[in-house]
């Protein structure tokens, strides 16, 4: 078996429908990846995303005992297994950093998001994974209006998880440019209070350079600032902001255009939320 490491998130390294492993940058550590998105289909299309094949559209549903089984023998053979030996695993890094739900798609568009959430805290409630295992919803927040997902984030507040909100841009042309969708800014503010009220929320966004000067920096840097003290104006509670930059070539039409940002760039860019709203900025580059 090949080593595991931080360039490689293959969904299907594991041989499982909805479970795989990854070393995580941002975690620093094993993370138990859940895949809700196996069709390879998200109601956004982030021109960075490195998802190969992506098709616009939602989750199917979601076998909650297949997903169940999954979990519970992937985390038994990593608490008492031979998992980190099989797979290469550092020293270093042989511990659960987290159980995110992610994947290859927006994992909230599964129709029983709900029941996807609960089957998780059975499966951590019987193996008792770890209190220092972070449970993590990575999401792009457009589908919070949904029945289902509420239910879902309800409880997974209950279970001490936590929600990484996408947000790239806070302008209707930067969103546009970026994912490829319409959204207000008005409408992200309010998605955003209903998952702060649910669950402690980070804000997460990704920063590259693109060739064909889409986007004004400064003009974005501004109106992020704004949108966030909006956000914090309102009583919204963000436990802070997570900048990285993409870690693997994107799979989109637009890769040729996507380099790095200069490390300075994203320095100033964390310095200028810093001083403008007082929020704790965590850069993985």
């Amino acid at each position: 078996m090949s080593a595991l490491t931080i360039d490689n998130h293959d969904r299907d390294r594991a041989g499982l429908t909805y479970v795989y492993p990854v070393l995580s940058r941002r975690s620093g550590g094993l993370s138990v990846g859940i895949n809700l998105n196996p069709n390879n289909a998200c109601n956004w299309r982030c021109i960075y995303c490195q998802v190969p094949g992506l098709t616009r559209g939602s989750a199917p549903v979601t076998d909650i005992p297949l997903l169940e089984r999954e979990l519970k023998t992937f985390l038994t053979s990593v608490i008492d297994g031979d998992f980190y030996e099989k797979f290469q695993v550092p020293e270093a890094q042989r511990s659960i950093r987290d159980i995110a739900i992610s994947g290859n798609g927006e994992p909230t568009s599964s129709p029983v998001f709900d029941q996807v959430i609960t089957a998780i805290g059975r499966v951590c409630m019987a193996l008792q994974p770890g209190a220092d295992v972070a449970r993590v919803l990575i999401t792009n927040g457009s589908l919070i209006s949904r029945a289902a997902v509420r239910l879902g984030l309800a409880e997974w507040g209950k279970q001490g998880g936590e929600i990484w909100f996408k947000i790239d841009s806070a302008t209707q042309s930067g969103v546009r440019a970026i994912n490829d969708v319409t959204l207000s800014t008005n409408t992200i503010l309010g998605n955003l209070a209903i998952a702060a009220d649910c669950c402690s929320v980070w804000i997460q966004t990704c920063l590259f350079n693109r060739s064909d000067e889409k986007i004004d920096r400064n003009r974005e840097k501004q109106a992020y600032v704004e949108l966030l003290q909006s956000a914090l104006d309102k009583g919204v509670k963000l436990q802070g902001v997570l900048l990285y930059g993409p870690a693997r070539p994107a799979m989109q039409p637009e890769c040729a255009i996507i380099t790095p940002l200069a490390s300075d760039a994203i320095l100033a860019f964390a310095e200028a939320v810093r001083e403008g709203t007082g929020l704790t900025v965590k850069i993985t580059p």
